[in-house]
């Protein structure tokens, strides 16, 4: 199924696999069965989009797209009746420029753009493009989950195991759901819910970020080597969040699992709370951190549990 509509302006949430969180406003702020707005001859709705794409379909866009085109992308979500995994998705052409977050979270699938996308990005890479005219975009987690960098740009490289962010482009919601054993490094500051949902692996932010750090972390390791912004490791369910420098506070909002490693100031939320590090502890943060034992004491340690 191809569907082809042209917007005579641009609207956010298009390609939505969450319909803007639904479960969080119950359609009063995207109804999924609504016609997309600005629409010019077609009378598509947000499901329609969806359902193209799940079927493997084309959706191309003539005209600005909007924010957040294609949010979760390739993610099954359980609200509608899903495994909460991964599966195959389409594709997405935009004649035209793209808003902010573009593939916030996207799971699989490809973007292709003609114009400009607006930063920050989402959880997407450029590639070398087969479409004369338009610049390729592919999901970060399907390329790390699949293990291949067929057209990888420079200065961006990956060799099957490790994934290199130098671009300088901001990004959020980097590895979302990534399921394999492979390390990403970001070379710079990165921006909202990095390492959302990932299940194993290990992602390290040389920089910044934003809020919402390891927010729905499953497992793995996400490292920010500066500071981060409000609600870290909120929902986290199990994994490894460490923050070098400072954390703006309400660490661990409604966190279930897993746990977090301060070096900085960060106040955290209750049930939440600081607890005793071990020697395995220390171990962990010498490895990952690549310091001594005298540094890795300067850690605090927060989790739900006990220890």
């Amino acid at each position: 199924m191809d569907i082809e509509l042209e917007f005579t302006s641009p609207q956010k949430c298009v390609c939505d696999f969450t319909y803007n969180f639904y479960w969080q406003h119950q359609g009063k702020e995207l109804d999924p069965d609504e016609v997309i707005p600005a629409q010019n001859g077609t009378d598509y709705t947000y499901r329609d989009l969806v359902t193209a794409l799940r079927s493997g379909g084309t959706v191309r866009i003539n005209g600005d797209s909007g924010k957040r085109l294609c949010s979760n992308a390739g993610a099954d979500m359980r609200y509608f009746g899903g495994t909460g995994g991964i599966i195959d998705n389409g594709t997405v052409i935009v004649d035209g420029d793209t808003g902010t977050r573009m593939g916030m979270g996207m799971a699989s699938g490809t973007i292709y753009v003609s114009g400009r996308p607006a930063e920050p990005l989402g959880n997407v890479i450029e590639v070398e493009s087969d479409l004369e005219g338009f610049r390729k975009y592919r999901s970060i987690t399907d390329l790390l989950n699949n293990g291949s960098a067929d057209g990888l740009l420079p200065p961006n490289t990956f060799d099957g195991e490790r994934l290199t962010l130098n671009d300088g482009v901001l990004r959020d919601t980097i590895a979302a759901r990534c399921s394999a054993d492979c390390s990403v490094v970001v070379n710079g500051d990165a921006d909202l819910s990095v390492g959302m949902l990932m299940k194993r692996g290990e992602l390290r932010v040389c920089g910044n970020v934003s809020m919402n750090a390891g927010t729905l972390l499953a497992g793995g390791t996400v490292i920010i080597e500066k500071n981060a912004g409000e609600f870290a490791a909120a929902d986290m369910r199990s994994g490894v969040l460490i923050i070098k420098g400072k954390s703006k506070g309400f660490v661990g909002g409604k966190m279930k699992g897993g746990v977090v490693f301060i070096k900085g100031v960060g106040a955290a939320i209750p049930p939440v709370r600081k607890v005793p590090m071990d020697g395995e502890d220390y171990r962990l943060l010498m490895r990952t951190m690549r310091t001594n034992q005298i540094e890795a004491m300067m850690y605090s340690k927060y989790s739900v549990n006990s220890r």
